[in-house]
Formats: C-alpha cells, structure tokens, sequence
C-alpha cells in the first residue's frame, strides 16, 4: 500500500483503489418488492382468496431494460390460492394504471394459480378477475373482482380525499 502510494505521488496519478468483489444491485429486501393482493370477498369460493405479485427488473444485456417511452420494465409473477372455482371460469391477471385509463391482460392463471407477465407503468395495480372460461379477451375485464393490490411505487400519494380521522389504511383495501 505505502509503495503504491508513493508511486502514485512520484508519477502524479491517485492511488489505485484497493479491489473488492462487485455488488449485486439486487434489492436486499425482496418483500420489498412484493405486491400483495387482497380478497374483495365477493366472489363465493373465492372469498379466502390469497396472493401476491413478485416484482423484478427484466434482463437485459445493457444491465437495466426499458421501454421505448424510457420507462422500466418490470416482470411480475403472480401467483393466487385459496380459491375454488366452477368448471367453466377461470381467473385471469391484468395489471393497469392506477386511474384505470391503461390497461394490459397478462393472461388466465395456470392450475397452479400462477401467471407472469411484464409492464414498464411506474404505478400500477394488479388486478385478478373471474371470468368465463376460453372466452375472447377483451380490452378490460367483464367478470367480478377476485383480489387486487397496488405496487409500492402506487403507495406514494397525496392525502387529497383521506379525512382526519379515516380509521383503516388504504394497504386494508389493496391500494
């Protein structure tokens, strides 16, 4: 260290730093990342219902992917249980903008009750419905609700409409 020094002072270039293994840039936390879905408790069979989306960043070969518009892409695993359907429903996944003006289907749930899919909104909700089984998707979702949640980043909001004395938090209702 004292001759790497006093080299660097002699030739006038700094220290070299002394080496040390790379971090990963992975969360430490990963519950962090973790959406959890909350039961509407209207849809029988389904009033139970548990779940949660997992949250990572998609690869890339550039270390960090992103859309076109330069927004994140993020991969969601969603994975539901406790529920118990008819034969001829299903639940599918979507995950939409908070205001529910954007809206993408990530697909039916397999028998194990998962589904992945990617979406690069900041904010986002996801979103499990019960709807007829092998019917044609459409824009939006036409059955009932069966669990909903927000992202963390979907958590950072004004107080705007929350009174003084609301007595649930908004995490109560899955947003």
């Amino acid at each position: 260290m004292f001759a790497s020094l006093l080299a660097s002072l002699l030739i006038g270039f700094p220290p070299a730093a002394p080496e040390r293994p790379v971090e990963c840039l992975l969360p430490a936390d990963p519950d962090y990342y973790r959406v959890e879905l909350v039961t509407t408790r209207k849809v029988p069979g389904a009033r139970l219902a548990t779940g949660h989306g997992a949250v990572t960043y998609a690869a890339s070969p550039f270390g960090v992917s992103i859309s076109p518009e330069g927004s994140y892409r993020m991969n969601i695993d969603i994975q539901v249980g406790n529920v118990r359907l008819d034969g001829d429903k299903e639940l599918v996944a979507w995950v939409t903008t908070p205001n529910l003006d954007q809206i993408e289907r990530f697909g039916a749930l397999d028998v194990d009750g998962r589904v992945s899919g990617q979406t690069d909104f900041n904010k986002f909700l996801l979103v499990v419905t019960l709807e007829p089984k092998g019917g044609q998707p459409g824009p939006m979702w036409t059955g009932p609700v069966v669990v909903r949640g927000m992202s963390r980043s979907g958590l950072m909001h004004t107080m705007a409409g929350h009174g003084p004395f609301e007595t649930e938090p908004c995490a109560v209702y899955g947003y």
